[in-house]
């Protein structure tokens, strides 16, 4: 039977035939190409192993390598000419990981004794990184007891050294406990102590080393280098370290050998590397000659960097399940990685992040404001107290922008830090008042509220000092600033006040706790102290107005505390602000006056309604009596004009007024006389009287003509004058002068 094909068919079979062909060939093209490849890759590898064993420096390592233990040094050429050329390369390019491997792991085993041990590692120069597992196998070499001291020393110095290069520390971390055992070896002690303190973290701290710390305190004295890894333990954990650590020490621990040091510098420029952000560096204590000098070392805010520098981790790959705060770039993701965020390295660093602001704000966990509190008080007192010149030297912007950057970062918060309070006080007695003057007053009205047992001691005696002997111009920043710091006591006292112990928190970040008598004691002598400086203060600078602008600001956040803030405290101003303000010259200060004597009566009203409250506000005799005497003198000051007279006001002796040849003396601080509203009264006049050629003021304190030059000065914008005079005058109807003579306003 025959099948028959039609020309379409027989045309698909021979193109599928010839594809088939291609396919073919392509596939026999591959794979001639693919052995092409491979032979070209074996002979390659063959080349690059043919040069290395024809290159002098790998066969020198390899030496080291293979060596076995027990060989001769002595006579032994062999070893000389290879220890010379590993150390030609590690002098010029430095040594890679895998060398630094070998001829640490050659030095530390002893293969050819302790001859050859420290001079290679004298030799030890990375070109670029030191792997972690060299240093933890030369770590388990010191246990081994076979060592001399002297190398194990300079082993541990050369691990410090190279700590930045090191590429990872978790393992180191991870033997911590085996690494701390050394610190009972009095010649590696201080060494150690440096080492564990680069290692140190929070879990690390533990109540046995805390003791055997203690102990070795005990024995050698107090030793800088069990102060600062015990002051490092301390900010960790505050509860388990109970020592009081100086706050003078030394800067840090001591540059162990700058023959490492700059042979590493040397490489890394010889290779065009930059040199590592040194941790280690940080620590260490600067040459004496320069730190008369210092070039705000401390005040560089330190970049946020990880702990470890690995690339940001995933869910997967992240061994702690942690996300380092570096790697946070948004607030959605600090949320949702607020319980796994690892610290960076130096907390200073979170100056410069708002997110990690917003972190130091939301976190519970206290160990982080306590770091970031102990690197604070470290560079403030540095930089600003231990300086030789006593700060002095400090006039530069980086200066100031170190400290603008710290009060944006407390009002950021709402609240200051415990190391910048503690700074402040010890500030304040060497203090000139012109030094960066804006922001130390910046940063002292965000002081928490100070007992009064302590109030006098830490803030009134230096600021006595200060203001007494500044000109007027810091006498104003100082009022301005204690307006502030009473503000902020009285805001948390209102946010904070609990409704049944009426307890207050100091700081969110602390558990001190004040009770309400307690703050109503350190506020009622805060206002007091102002009421004194601002006394003595207007009588040496003549009543200047601006300072007493400045006054009146802070007597109008007294004259609120019970409505506004919710404080049952009432405090009169002295007489020596009282008199200055009403007998001013400029129409502001009296009006101000007027309105904070108003503001006195309604919180003195409301806190009169409370009588039958359950814990009613009871108001002192004395501040009613000074209240009511303030009010009687305004009102027969201004508006009755029985100014000086005996039992009303100011007191002065007839002989006195006399020879001032004022006439009617008594009239001439009534508002129509009052020097600060002349200009309003002689204009009234004119306005009213516009025909009249001689000037009769007297003629304005008729009834008609005085309400309507009071309705003038309410028209003024002098709002407080018109709340006070319509709360504590009392005016009768309307009559005809020329029968009834000519009423004056009664007081209420």
């Amino acid at each position: 039977m025959f099948i028959s094909f039609s020309n379409e068919e027989m045309a698909a079979n021979a193109s599928l035939s010839g594809q088939s062909h291609l396919d073919s060939t392509s596939l026999n093209d591959q794979s001639v190409s693919s052995r092409s490849s491979n032979k070209s890759l074996r002979v390659a590898e063959k080349e690059r192993r043919k040069n290395e064993a024809e290159d002098p420096f790998v066969l020198a390592w390899k030496y080291f390598s293979d060596v076995e233990t027990g060989t001769p040094v002595q006579g032994n050429d062999e070893v000389e000419r290879n220890l010379v050329l590993v150390e030609q390369v590690a002098y010029n390019k430095g040594l890679p990981p895998e060398v630094i491997s070998v001829m640490l792991e050659f030095a530390m085993s002893l293969r050819m004794g302790t001859t050859l041990c420290v001079r290679v590692l004298k030799c030890l120069i990375p070109n670029s990184v030191v792997p972690q597992e060299t240093v933890v196998r030369g770590l388990v070499w010191l246990g081994v007891g076979k060592i001399p001291i002297s190398t194990q020393v300079l082993f541990i110095k050369w691990v410090l050294t190279m700590f930045d290069t090191i590429d990872a520390k978790n393992q180191l971390r991870s033997i911590y406990g085996f690494i701390f055992n050394f610190v009972m070896d009095e010649n590696l002690c201080p060494y150690i102590c440096h080492l564990l303190y680069l290692l140190t973290r929070k879990e690390s701290v533990r109540v046995f080393r805390v003791r055997k710390l203690l102990e070795l305190q005990s024995k050698l004295g107090r030793q800088p280098f069990l102060l600062h890894l015990l002051s490092l333990y301390k900010v960790f954990c505050p509860d388990l370290v109970t020592l009081s650590i100086p706050s003078r020490m030394r800067c840090g621990f001591r540059t162990h050998n700058s023959q490492w040091k700059s042979g590493l510098i040397g490489v890394q420029k010889r290779n065009g590397s930059q040199s590592p952000s040194s941790i280690s560096l940080f620590f260490t204590s600067k040459d004496k000659t320069g730190s008369r000098k210092r070039k705000h070392g401390h005040l560089e805010l330190p970049a946020l960097s990880s702990v470890v520098n690995k690339p940001a981790p995933t869910e997967t790959s992240s061994i702690r399940n942690v996300v380092p705060l570096l790697h946070i770039h948004s607030f959605t993701q600090l949320l949702e990685n607020m319980h796994r965020i690892e610290l960076p390295a130096q907390m200073g660093s979170l100056l410069g992040s708002s997110l990690a602001l917003q972190y130091l704000n939301c976190v519970q966990d206290e160990s982080a404001v306590l770091r970031f509190n102990f690197w604070l008080g470290y560079a403030l007192h540095e930089e600003f107290l231990f300086c030789a010149d006593g700060g002095g030297s400090h006039k530069s912007e980086e200066a100031v922008q170190f400290l603008n950057k710290l009060l944006s970062t407390q009002h950021f918060l709402q609240e200051g830090f415990s190391s910048s309070e503690v700074f402040l006080y010890k500030f304040l007695n060497v203090w000139d008042g012109s030094l960066h003057r804006p922001q130390i007053l910046g940063l002292l009205s965000d002081l928490p509220v100070v007992p009064s047992s302590q109030i006098g001691r830490l803030l009134f005696e230096p600021l006595t000092q200060l203001f007494f002997t500044s000109s007027v111009f810091f006498k104003c920043g100082l009022m301005e600033c204690l307006n502030n710091m009473l503000l902020k006591w009285l805001t948390w006292h209102s946010v904070y006040a609990l409704e049944d112990d009426l307890d207050i928190s100091l700081n969110s970040h602390t558990s001190i706790n004040m009770t309400l008598s307690g703050f109503k004691d350190s506020v009622m002598e805060l206002i007091h102290f102002v009421g004194h400086l601002a006394s003595v203060g207007l009588q040496l600078e003549g009543s200047h107005s601006l300072l007493l602008s400045f006054i009146l600001d802070f007597y109008e956040t007294v004259c609120d505390t019970f409505l506004k803030y919710g404080l049952p405290l009432m405090v009169m101003p002295p007489p020596g602000v009282f008199y200055p303000a009403l007998l001013a010259t400029d129409p502001v200060s009296v009006d101000r006056l007027a309105y904070i004597m108003y503001r006195y009566k309604v919180n003195l009203t409301s806190a009169k309604k409370q009588e039958n409250h359950t814990e009613p506000f009871h108001i002192s005799r004395q501040t009613i009596r000074e209240f009511n005497h303030y009010v009687v003198i305004m009102v027969n000051c201004l508006c009755n004009r029985r100014m000086f007279q005996p039992g009303i006001g100011v007191q002065l002796d007839e002989e006195l007024l006399l020879e001032s040849k004022v006439p009617q003396c008594s009239t001439r601080f009534g508002l129509n006389h009052h020097p600060a509203f002349i200009g309003y009264a002689v204009d009234f006049h004119q306005r009213c009287w516009p025909g009249r050629k001689e000037m009769d003021l007297n003629s304005i304190k008729e009834s008609k003509p005085w309400r309507w030059y009071l309705e003038y000065l309410f028209t003024q914008g002098y709002d407080g004058l018109k709340q006070f005079v319509q709360g504590n005058v009392n005016w009768g109807p309307a009559t005809d002068a020329k029968h009834r003579g000519s009423p004056l306003p009664q007081t209420t």
